[in-house]
C-alpha cells in the first residue's frame, strides 16, 4: 500500500512538471506609436576597426567594391 501511494505521488509530480511546459504565456507586442522598441543600432563605422572615422570606412567600402569589380580585375 505504501509503495502504491509513493508511485501515485511520483506520477502526480511528473504530470505537474509535464504540464508546466504547456503554460507558455502569449507574447503580444505593445507598440508605442513612433517609438522603436528594438535594440539600438550603431552606425557601421563606429566599430573597432574604424573607431568612428567615417571617411576611413567609406574608403574601405570603396576599395572592397573595386576589388570585386570584374572589369577592374581582368583588365
Amino acid at each position: 500500500m505504501m509503495r502504491r501511494s509513493v508511485a501515485v505521488a511520483v506520477l502526480i509530480g511528473f504530470a505537474g512538471v509535464a504540464l508546466t511546459a504547456c503554460g507558455e504565456r502569449p507574447q503580444v507586442v505593445q507598440y508605442k506609436q513612433g517609438r522603436y522598441q528594438g535594440k539600438p543600432d550603431t552606425p557601421p563605422y563606429q566599430g573597432t576597426p574604424f573607431n568612428g572615422d567615417r571617411k576611413q570606412w567609406d574608403d574601405a567600402i570603396r576599395t572592397r567594391n573595386q576589388n570585386q569589380n570584374e572589369y577592374k580585375r581582368t583588365g
